[in-house]
């Protein structure tokens, strides 16, 4: 019994330190430091070490938990002043932009797969929305000085756009396992309907909760210890009350850490030290999980249609779902562009594909390993070249 616990302790504990090490292999040669988390789950996963994870629900529910922790440490550290410049365009991207992009890949997926239309537009919703991990990561981590207009307009998208692509995923595992029988229009408005009910629940409960933690941070004088820990704390129950609610508790998170970061509370500096460490923390959790879940030896059968899906949304989807959201917003060509490029996928691409394994859709682990395939090359050819493209496009 005790030989156990130390070994999942020496096991664990060991992941985690070689993922905080890989980060100088990230920083010296320029690497996508959330590819190299993953990697490390790759490789002590079933066709590595030999470490068997093949629970969805808790893998789902680590990463989830991880995901708010991250959201609320990003809202925290983004500047109200941001909001005003940028909500606008990235709203039109979280919302137009991913039902576009969704829509354009699941095409793509139809044509060059065996899946049925509604299996491709599942695929598409499921990598349709960018990931908040990897791009706060590589903008901010990665020391680069983009324009603020265009900066706040990734960040704020990758932060706001999860909700509808967790809507449209939810709502496609639903009627194929129902047997695939509904009507276009109910399907949309079903969609719709949700979606406008969650994101009001999770802007209403994060306003209400970031508000609330304030003025406890404030009026309790909590042991200098106990208050970082007492706030991230009050994230998380905002979190699972809101979801409880029929919210977002994605969206209710990262609203929460915007009031809270903005409000100038007593120490605001302690706790951004200590959120940031947590929010580390989180992602190499979140991705060595994710990773240890994958059977890379699954892939290759699949890996040439993969590709191909993986660089239509990277060239084809994402510039075509961008273009037409911005239009109304009178950005410079290049910078349409770099945020075209900035369209990372990673732990929500990963998370939502596991949802048809747990609702146990018959193709369900093929779609986990498209998705999966699809956040491997957009972090290898969109995370590696970010700071290039930049400097290409005078950013």
């Amino acid at each position: 019994m005790f030989e156990g616990v130390y070994l999942v302790t020496l096991i664990g504990t060991a992941m985690v330190l070689a993922a905080a090490f890989s980060s100088l292999l990230a920083f010296r040669f320029g690497a996508p430091l959330l590819l190299l988390f993953l990697g490390i789950g790759l490789a002590a996963g079933v066709d590595g070490l030999g470490i068997s994870f093949d629970n969805a629900g808790a893998a789902y529910f680590i990463g989830a938990v991880a995901l708010a922790v991250i959201l609320f440490d990003s809202g925290f550290g983004t500047p109200v002043a941001s909001l005003r410049q940028a909500a606008l365009p990235a709203l039109s991207l979280a919302t137009i932009g991913v039902i576009l992009t969704a829509g354009i890949f699941g095409v793509f997926a139809y044509a060059i797969t065996d899946l049925d239309w509604l299996e491709s537009f599942l695929l598409g919703s499921i990598v349709a929305s960018t990931d908040a991990a990897a791009v706060f990561f590589l903008l901010r981590a990665g020391n680069l000085h983009i324009r603020e207009r265009v900066r706040n307009t990734l960040e704020i998208e990758s932060g706001s756009n999860d909700p509808i692509a967790i809507f449209l995923t939810l709502a496609l595992v639903q009627v194929i396992s129902a047997g695939g029988i509904v009507e276009p229009g109910v399907l949309a408005l079903e969609v719709a309907v949700g979606f406008l009910r969650d994101m009001g629940i999770g802007i209403v409960a994060g306003l209400f909760g970031g508000r609330l933690i304030v003025m406890a941070v404030d009026r309790l004088k909590l042991d200098p210890g106990l208050l970082p820990i007492f706030v991230i704390t009050m994230a998380l129950l905002l979190f699972g009350l809101t979801g409880a609610a029929h919210g977002s508790g994605f969206v209710a998170v990262y609203v929460a850490g915007l009031v809270a970061g903005n409000s100038g509370m007593r120490s605001t500096a302690t706790l951004k030290r200590f959120q940031d460490g947590i929010s580390w923390l989180a992602q190499i959790i979140m991705f060595l999980v994710l990773g240890l879940f994958a059977t890379p030896s699954q892939f290759a059968v699949i890996l040439p249609v993969a590709i191909v899906l993986s660089l239509a949304l990277i060239f084809i989807a994402r510039p075509i779902a961008v273009s037409l959201c911005l239009l109304p917003f009178r950005f410079a060509r290049a910078e349409a562009a770099f945020i075209s490029w900035v369209g990372l996928r990673g732990a929500v691409s990963i998370l939502l594909a596991l949802t048809p394994i747990i609702g146990q859709l018959e193709n369900g682990r093929l779609l986990f390993n498209i998705a999966f395939i699809v956040v491997l090359v957009s972090l290898l050819v969109q995370g590696w070249t970010i700071g290039p493209v930049a400097r290409r496009l005078g950013l």
